[in-house]
């Protein structure tokens, strides 16, 4: 299992420090993450980031900081003592998921850390190598939406594949003209978050007009209530029917409504190194079509996401573009698809 091959990896952390890090975003909101950064011996830095969606956590977290983490370990030990810490001393998070995505942040650097003190990278020590990934860019098309976003995009990256949010303001003329591109490769429907910023409001007129207008895209988080359930009883939409928000482990693949052939893989949803190996372990086993998703990550985070891509679905429609992609105005030359590996990818890095 992919787990075993870097549990007993051996870390030593003599400090433990942070750092803030803030951008606009072409979502409209100002994106804040917090780096971690963790030493060891000979300057030895390993590095994570949480990327808890809320402000305030940060800037609290600023002010509390973390418990002691220094000491030795190996990363299955690390992991256990993390199971003991609350990280959030200020103050329960508003979301209980962002447990787990500082906790990421945590067992991420230590990871890096890690394989830096044994010189080695992720892809070594899973025997195998990096390869080249493939992505798509994730745009949402504003609140009188129109291609122009896409538009310039592909006009800087011609070729550019895409990952749309949809919202009920799509008409049908606006779906044909995005299908005319033939660059869409992932409709997000956002059908499964509650009570959150990017919550969309269910249509099954709009479900039923991107089924028919995006015959092969994949379907993603769609509602499944009375009034959209029938348009999923199809097996040609089953089978392009793809998960994120209910993902936090591997009972949550089990208990989904039928065994999907695709799934999104956002790392910091799992919190722990072990939940999602042992995950993507078992989906890949039964031939599951997974993509790695991104949550506007503005350090570290982004490159630890396109390693994992590059080690274990390199090859399909990953939502990890490169930061530029996430910037409100289109400017300067954006990478194309698909990145290369970089020459120095030490430790669990990829930038």
């Amino acid at each position: 299992m992919s787990y075993d091959r870097i549990a007993d990896l051996s870390l030593t952390i003599d400090d433990v420090s942070r750092e803030r890090l803030e951008r606009e975003t072409s979502s409209g909101f100002t994106r804040v993450t917090t780096e971690f950064s963790l030493e060891g011996p000979d300057g030895v830095v390993g590095k994570g980031e949480d990327v808890t969606y809320e402000t305030e956590d940060h800037d609290a977290l600023a002010e509390s900081g973390l418990p002691d983490l220094t000491g030795e370990y190996t990363i299955d030990s690390f992991s256990s003592r993390l199971d003991d810490l609350d990280l959030f001393p200020a103050g329960a998070p508003d979301r209980e998921v962002f447990r787990n995505y500082r906790r990421w942040g945590l067992e991420a650097a230590a990871l890096d850390l890690a394989l830096r003190q044994a010189g080695t990278d992720l892809a070594s020590r899973l025997e195998t190598e990096y390869e080249p990934v493939r992505f798509v860019a994730s745009t949402r098309l504003g609140d009188d939406p129109s291609t122009d976003r896409v538009e310039e995009l592909r006009e800087a990256v011609p070729g550019l594949e895409l990952k749309l949010d949809p919202t009920p303001e799509w008409d049908a003329a606006l779906v044909e003209e995005l299908a005319a591109i033939d660059a869409v490769r992932i409709l997000d429907l956002k059908g499964q978050y509650s009570g959150t910023e990017v919550d969309v409001e269910v249509s099954p007129e709009l479900y039923e007009r991107l089924i028919e207008g995006f015959p092969v895209a994949v379907l993603e988080d769609p509602a499944l209530e009375a009034s959209t359930e029938e348009l999923f009883e199809d097996e040609n939409v089953r089978s392009r029917t793809s998960w994120d928000a209910p993902i936090h482990g591997l009972a949550d693949v089990e208990e989904l409504p039928w065994e999907p052939e695709w799934l999104n893989i956002k790392p910091s949803r799992f919190g722990s190194l072990e939940s999602l190996l042992e995950t993507i372990d078992y989906c890949q086993e039964r031939g599951m079509t997974l993509y790695g998703g991104g949550q506007f990550e503005l350090g570290v985070g982004r490159g630890q996401l396109q390693a994992l891509a590059s080690v274990f679905y390199p090859d399909t429609p990953n939502d990890v573009a490169p930061g530029a992609y996430n910037d409100p105005e289109v400017t300067g030359e954006l990478p194309a698809s698909p990145l290369e590996p970089p020459a120095d990818s030490e430790g669990f890095r990829w930038s």
